[in-house]
């Protein structure tokens, strides 16, 4: 008889693990790397975006888990329950537990240093060991980088009994953990969301009649039914029924697109008040939803990071400081004599100068301080990296409907042919769209409500989805609806053929002999748009276009009015994420701002993604790099002033550490600086890049 547990060994098999607290992606890259050498595993792939591992593999996982333990980080099956929260939590709990830490050392150093020194080890036990666990991990890989410095730097101020040393130093990198686990976490959050989005079930029609099944047994060339108010599960085409489909999601048309056969339709889309027949013309992992999804974690996985200019430096940095100290008390001996506890002195001395205590700060306290100054003004920014791109865009791309648009219609001409007047026209076609939930028939109500017009009694009402509607309204029969509807009623729409020239959607008003009136209705931009267009440009920026799944109509008059470099129109998700690769092309650095989920793909595309956070949906908040959380596009100028302002001072910050780094360290080779001397240049070079950071906190400009 074979035993199970030798065929288990054999067998190759798939699991799908969440990498718990995955906050730096060369980490990820490295981890990815070690875990397919190991034994048994064929197939190794992990998701620094989604913090997912997939692994085709023979034999258990126990390599695996003890080497993402090794780098700090845990492993738990995809179906557990998401612990983000929980990992960010122990995050910030580290950091602010180091914190107290640090006032607790303070309070009780006047009264007993012992006590205080208790507190201080403590602190650096707390604040450092997610560093000093992956300063390990990289040492047992005969690997240097900033962890291993970290570590060895507080163990030389330990050494050298400079507790308060190595307690800053592990505050601040328990501090930066907790960000970056905090940033990493949300962004996969998102991700999750989006599949939850999605329909879980679909009706599916066998011999006429619909049964309940999940969405993902449905195959390509099978029936659905979509009942009225519904999401569509599949894309696919529409066989019988007509309806108008809400799309906004999907394409970013602002008004609700009429379906009937042949029509093509999306998942994600939401059917109006009538019932739909659809073929399907895919699976699930083909539909549209799916595919925003799979396209934004392509496009985060594609981005280049922008390495800050500290992580770049301590490659060279590091390894060096390291074999100077190392090997400067062993050459001073040789060369000039004398006690070999003074030259390691010496060289402890070394390393408390080299410690990038100053070259830590230089960046994160610029950032943190402009973080502040743009969450009071209302801009959410998820990480120090997108503030720095943002200032250095060449080209801004626009969403239209909800970003430069207000998002929904408004009547904005009436036109009268008849004895009428347009006040006349608006009460009769509101008493018509009375009973009407379409929002076109909303804004009718509203333009009324607005011209204190009154609504009259409408009698033998009846409506065709999609088309129009009729009524009787004091013994006269009305019809209201589209130029096409009014046609099939047998009246002459010629009148019209000049009506919605400028993109606006055209409904007219007749009676069964004459036409009485017609009513355009637009999505009007937002009166912030043109002035942020222009304020923009004053600051630099080369090429300002547009972006939209709405019709081209209506984004060419909108860029006219705008005085746009440019429009794409008519675009579904995939083809606005490639129209803004060719953007990237041309430009380098782009911004691109929207509010829906199909804008999802092109925000995560882009060097620099901006959500307008009122109006976008919650996917897309969590999908972008900056939010607008009022909405206003007056914020963009600031926000670009606010990055420049920010980078020279991280400019500056680097440049006076380096240079009274670089004074200590050559006052230590010389043997003319004492340890409290170093400690104090080293204090010095801190505080002086502190204050210069924190004047950002004040920017309001």
């Amino acid at each position: 008889m074979i035993n199970t547990e030798v065929l288990k060994q054999m067998q190759t098999r798939e699991k799908t693990l969440r990498v718990e607290g995955l906050d730096c992606a060369d980490c990820a890259r490295r981890l990815e790397e070690g875990i397919c050498r190991l034994d048994g595993i064929q197939e190794c792939s992990l998701s620094y975006t989604t913090g997912r591992l997939y692994l085709r593999y023979k034999g258990t996982l126990e390599q695996v888990k003890e080497l993402a333990a090794a780098y700090g980080y845990s492993l738990r099956e995809s179906d557990e329950e998401d612990r983000g929260e929980a990992v960010i939590r122990l995050r910030v709990l580290q950091a602010v537990t180091a914190a107290a830490g640090l006032l607790a050392a303070a309070l009780t150093a006047r009264f007993s240093e012992t006590v205080s020194v208790v507190f201080l080890f403590l602190t650096i036990a707390i604040g450092g060991r997610a560093t000093f666990a992956r300063a390990w991990a990289a040492l047992r890989k005969l690997r240097l980088d900033m962890n291993v410095l970290m570590t060895v730097a507080v163990c030389g101020a330990l050494l050298l009994r400079e507790w308060w040393e190595g307690a800053v130093v592990a505050f601040l990198f328990a501090a930066a953990n907790a960000l970056e686990t905090y940033t990493a976490e949300k962004n996969r959050r998102a991700l999750r969301s989006m599949m939850r989005d999605m329909p879980e079930v679909a009706h599916r029609l066998q011999d006429g009649l619909p049964e309940d099944v999940p969405v993902k047994a449905v195959a390509a060339g099978e029936l659905i039914l979509i009942r009225p108010g519904e999401y569509i599960p599949l894309d696919g085409a529409v066989v019988g029924g007509s309806s108008q489909v809400s799309e906004a999601a999907i394409t970013g048309e602002s008004l609700p697109v009429d379906k009937e056969e042949g029509s093509r339709v999306f998942a994600g889309s939401l059917n109006g008040s009538g019932s739909l027949t659809v073929r399907v013309g895919g699976t699930w992992q083909d539909s549209t939803l799916a595919r925003i999804m799979r396209l934004v974690e392509e496009a985060r996985e594609k981005r280049v990071p922008v390495q800050q200019f500290i992580a770049r430096f301590a490659r060279v940095y590091t390894p060096a400081v390291m074999l100077l100290a190392a090997f400067y008390p062993l050459v001073g001996i040789l060369a000039a004599g004398g006690d070999l506890k003074a030259w390691l002195y010496r060289g402890l001395g070394l390393l408390l100068v080299a410690c990038p205590c100053s070259l830590v700060l230089a960046a994160p306290l610029p950032v943190v301080a402009a973080l502040t100054a743009a969450a009071r003004r209302g801009i959410l920014i998820k990480g120090g990296i997108f503030l720095e791109a943002v200032g250095q865009v060449k080209a801004f791309l626009f969403d239209k409907t909800g970003t430069l648009t207000n998002g929904r219609p408004e009547v904005t001409a009436v036109h009268a042919y008849s004895r009428l007047s347009g006040r006349e026209i608006i009460g009769l076609a509101a008493s018509l769209e009375a009973h009407s939930e379409h929002v076109l028939a909303e804004a009718v109500r509203a333009r009324a409500a607005a011209a204190g017009v009154e609504v009259l009694p409408v009698s033998d009402f009846s409506a065709i989805p999609g088309r129009g509607v009729a009524g009787t309204i004091d013994g006269t029969r009305y019809y209201l609806g589209s130029p096409a509807f009014l046609a099939e009623q047998g009246i002459n729409t010629e009148k019209l053929q000049q009506c919605g020239e400028g993109g606006e959607t055209v409904i007219a008003l007749a009676t069964e002999s004459e036409m009485l009136g017609a009513l355009l209705l637009a999505d009007t931009p937002r009166e912030i748009s043109a002035a942020a267009v222009r304020s923009l440009r004053t600051l630099g920026v080369k090429h300002i276009s547009m972006l939209t799944g709405d019709r081209r109509q209506s984004a060419a008059a909108l860029a006219a009015r705008l005085k746009l470099d440019g429009f794409s129109a008519e675009l579904l998700p995939e083809e606005k994420a490639a129209a803004l690769q060719r953007e990237l092309l041309q430009w380098g650095k782009v911004a691109m701002v929207g509010d829906g989920i199909n804008d999802a793909p092109a925000l995560a595309l882009a060097t620099v993604g901006i959500a307008m956070g009122a109006a976008g949906s919650p996917t897309v908040l969590e999908t972008a790099d900056i939010a607008l959380l009022n909405d206003n596009l007056a914020l963009l100028p600031y926000l670009l002033r606010l990055s420049r302002k920010t980078a020279a001072a991280i400019r500056q910050n680097i440049t006076l550490s380096l240079l009274l780094k670089l004074l200590a360290i050559l006052l230590v080779l010389s043997g003319r600086l004492t340890l409290w001397l170093a400690i104090s240049a080293d204090m010095g070079a801190s505080l002086i890049v502190t204050l210069n950071s924190m004047r950002l906190l004040s920017y309001r400009k």
